[in-house]
C-alpha cells in the first residue's frame, strides 16, 4: 500500500482537507482503471470509505455542514 492510498477507516486522517486530497487521488485511480477491473472496484470502495469519514467530520462540526 502506498502512502497516498487510504487504508481502513481507522488509518484515515481526521483533517477534512487531507481527506479531500485522498478523495481526489482515489477518484483519479478509479477513473484511470479499466472498467470492471479489480483496481477500479478497490478505488471505488476507498472513495466510499473516505466519503463516509468526511461526512462524520462534517456532522461533528459546530455548526454541522450537513
Amino acid at each position: 500500500m502506498t502512502t497516498a492510498k487510504a487504508g481502513k477507516a481507522g488509518s484515515l486522517p481526521d483533517n477534512r482537507d487531507a481527506l479531500l486530497v485522498l478523495h481526489r487521488e482515489a477518484r483519479r485511480r478509479r477513473d484511470a482503471a479499466p472498467l470492471l477491473s479489480e483496481e477500479r472496484a478497490e478505488a471505488s470502495e476507498e472513495i466510499a470509505r473516505i466519503e463516509i469519514h468526511i461526512a462524520r467530520i462534517e456532522r461533528a462540526m459546530d455548526p454541522p455542514l450537513v
